[in-house]
């Protein structure tokens, strides 16, 4: 692992993944185990920024979330799972790093302002809520990783993170301002301005209507929109079923609207029968084909790629030992790396003692 390039990347743990996170990240980085040497990190201390009266169900979502890293691919042997509280190191860098970011300019972060409307905080959140998008830059920049594969709206959180790697090498480093960020490392940084591989659908769209302004919703677990990727066949069913389509179309003759339409983005986006697609398409809008025949389609499509998922997340649950080896096993590698990184810092801030 050494010899290969570094990846990190992770959730927070509010539940079990969903099809949204597959598209967002996730098939990213059970494909790129091979060619890199991966950190997953289970970010459960963020988890407690919004739910620190719940700390049951966020242990549970971080035995969630470990078992569906497994079951979908990603291999112990080749990549390390970890859990942000088993290591320490990261919350010693959030301190340090918290004095390289103005207020005002944490405040302008998008994603900060999305979730205080979003979950109606209005002004009553914690401090450490307005910490995490710091705490995250920490949890990034322990690592050292050369690329962080995420979901598009992590891109304001990952955009601070080179803010605060370039600010130390330039503070700590004496990196030239002007200098390329390719080159900072070259230059003598200690941390490196970090790349991002999207996923192939920045925003999944989930299985409900659109809101009152004709938006349709990302998929959440919170809105009841998701498909996760431990689902049962039947649930597919049932959740595929039930899913909005187009309003106007009352009976299977009607013409009906591809566009915006959940049923196609989903055939777009998992359906790799292209040809299908287009005849399907074409009948849909000249009332030739209705929606159940096309959602039957749906489910195939969806069975098939989650069934696997599904039917490995059973066999884990009776083996949690072995999870929590996994986890234990991570923390090991984990700390190593984290650990190394601190006391560079430190070095570089002259406050090794």
């Amino acid at each position: 692992m050494a010899n290969k390039p570094r990846l990190l990347t992770g959730d927070t743990p509010t539940g079990k993944l969903h099809l949204g996170h597959w598209v967002g990240s996730v098939e990213n980085r059970v494909a790129m185990q091979d060619d890199y040497d991966c950190f997953f990190i289970i970010a459960n201390m963020h988890a407690f920024t919004t739910r620190a009266d719940q700390p049951s169900a966020i242990r549970q979502s971080v035995m969630d979330i470990t078992l569906d890293y497994l079951s979908v691919g990603i291999d112990p042997d080749k990549s390390t799972i970890f859990v942000q509280s088993d290591i320490p190191a990261i919350a010693e860098l959030t301190f340090f790093f918290s004095m390289l970011i103005p207020y005002p300019r944490l405040m302008r972060n998008p994603t900060i302002k999305d979730e205080i409307r979003d979950k109606g905080l209005g002004d009553n959140y914690s401090f450490g809520f307005l910490l995490y998008p710091i705490g995250q830059v920490a949890d990034i920049l322990a690592f050292r990783p050369d690329i962080v594969p995420v979901g598009d709206d992590q891109i304001p959180h990952l955009e601070m993170t080179r803010e605060v790697a370039r600010k130390f090498n330039q503070l700590y480093c004496g990196v030239d301002p002007h200098a390329e960020d390719k080159d900072a490392l070259d230059l003598g940084g200690l941390l490196p301005v970090i790349s991002t591989k999207a996923g192939r659908v920045n925003r999944l769209i989930g299985t409900g209507p659109p809101n009152q302004q004709g938006q349709l919703l990302k998929m959440s677990k919170s809105l009841n929109n998701a498909i996760l990727l431990s689902d049962s066949a039947d649930v597919i069913k049932k959740k595929v079923m039930g899913m909005y389509t187009d309003p106007n179309r009352l009976k299977p003759t009607d013409k009906g609207t591809v566009e915006n339409n959940p049923l196609w983005i989903f055939h777009e986006t998992f359906n790799s029968d292209k040809k299908w697609i287009e005849e399907a398409q074409d009948r849909y809008r000249n009332g030739a084909i209705g929606d159940v025949e096309c959602k039957k389609k749906l489910i195939e499509v969806l069975v098939e790629l989650i069934e696997p998922f599904s039917s490995k997340r059973r066999e884990l649950e009776n083996n949690l030992d072995y999870v929590q080896d996994v986890q234990r096993t991570g923390a090991e590698r984990a700390n190593a790396v984290a650990n190394e990184t601190l006391t560079l810092v430190k070095e570089k801030m002259q406050q090794l003692y």
